[in-house]
């Protein structure tokens, strides 16, 4: 059978060429980008994983796979298709785990990225791809989206609530640097905010960097995967929709918007490649990144822009291979700086799930699916997500059937 993955246009650069191509914006751009991906998802992880009662090694070993793994990958991509496409993790995915992680062992969640892997493998491998991403209503994926990053929003406001002088002026330049678009595209936000909270502990204390490596190279857990039927329902499912539908669609629309082409089978091939790699050592599923890709594509030439994906791949190498430093480094930092961080972060993230979820079709089932993922509930020992996707999409099924006849806008 032939395997329908879409051939590089041209032959892949060779290294005299990338350094032709690469100049003084494209190295900036990157700077930029990589920077927002370590800053803000990176205190996401931490959250997540802090909550899930993971410790400092197993937090290390996951950072390690989501930039040095995801980096091989993003260079290898952006070489082969002379195209910005950048991989890291599915921060849906991510805040879907965090939930799981209360009720099943950190193995078995391993098991299930393992598993959303070979699945993303598989599609990408048969062209289906697209059929998957069009068989699933985007407003009751956005529903479920909006119910897991809701804790978010909350912990920024508690975080303002508990340490004001630390959330409150990063919350206020964040909000500042938004309404200053110019500004914004040179600091953005998050970065902005990141600043400010490191300059208010430095004031007011509150950093504990005892025990803290100067220097530490990574040594990445190994992590044998333990498979269980509950952690194949509660996560496989809604892992492979997060970054085949959600995050995939979103760095596609990205790179469509200035006319790039990119190869849609083989990024669900690579992001199941990537997922398999990264989850050995405690890494969430691989995707296609919207943020970072829109940054790198934000000017510059079009046929240029690859060499920004490629330095983003070569630093995201070098911060996996010092995951433990960082680690330890915002370990230390106050809780209330990393939940206001993770909160800024996501704030946009949230609207977005908000304003496709209830802005045209499947509203009910949307509404359905936001209510049971906030509840919270396991059933038979699986997770709300998953039940969330189930009923939302049963209930829009019964009384919402009209909305199914045509694409949703």
């Amino acid at each position: 059978m032939k395997v329908p993955l879409e051939k590089p246009a041209a032959a892949p650069p060779s290294l005299g060429r990338v350094i032709a191509d690469f100049g003084g914006l494209y190295a900036a751009n990157a700077l930029v980008a990589f920077v927002f991906a370590a800053s803000g998802p990176v205190a996401i992880i931490l959250a997540v994983g802090t909550r899930g009662g993971l410790t400092e090694s197993d937090l290390a070993s996951w950072i390690f796979g989501a930039f040095f793994v995801n980096g091989l990958v993003s260079i290898a991509f952006c070489w082969l298709y002379r195209q910005p496409l950048v991989f890291f993790w599915t921060i849906p995915g991510a805040v879907l785990v965090g939930p799981a992680l209360g009720h099943l062992s950190f193995r078995e969640v391993i098991g299930a990225y393992l598993a959303c892997g070979v699945l993303m493998l598989l599609l990408g491998l048969s062209g289906w791809v697209k059929r998957f991403m069009d068989a699933i209503p985007m407003p009751i994926v956005m529903g479920m989206v909006a119910g897991v990053f809701l804790r978010f929003g909350l912990d920024l406001v508690f975080a303002i609530r508990d340490a004001f002088w630390i959330a409150a002026p990063m919350t206020a330049v964040f909000l500042a640097l938004s309404a200053l678009p110019r500004i914004a595209r040179v600091l953005p936000p998050v970065i902005g905010a990141l600043i400010v909270g490191m300059l208010m502990i430095a004031v007011i204390g509150g950093f504990d960097a005892r025990g803290a490596q100067v220097l530490a190279i990574v040594r990445p857990n190994l992590y044998p995967p333990e498979f269980s039927w509950q952690a194949m329902l509660e996560l496989v499912v809604p892992l492979a929709i997060t970054v085949l539908v959600v995050q995939n669609g979103q760095g596609i629309a990205v790179l469509r918007a200035v006319d790039h082409q990119p190869p849609i089978n083989a990024i669900a091939t690579a992001c199941g490649v990537g997922a398999i790699l990264s989850g050995m050592v405690g890494g969430v599923s691989t995707c296609l990144t919207g943020p970072v890709n829109a940054i790198i594509t934000a000017s510059g030439e079009k046929h240029r822009h690859y060499t920004a994906g490629i330095m983003v791949g070569v630093l995201a190498l070098v911060f996996g291979l010092l995951s433990p430093v960082f680690t330890r480094l915002l370990l230390a930092a106050p809780h209330a700086f990393v939940a206001a961080l993770a909160g800024l972060a996501m704030l946009r993230v949230l609207q977005t799930a908000f304003s496709i979820s209830f802005r045209g079709r499947f509203t009910l089932g949307a509404l359905v699916t936001f209510l049971v993922t906030v509840a919270d509930v396991p059933v038979l020992n699986v997770g709300a997500p998953f039940w969330g996707l189930v009923f939302g999409i049963a209930v829009s099924w019964l009384l919402e059937r009209a909305d199914f006849a045509a694409p949703v806008g």
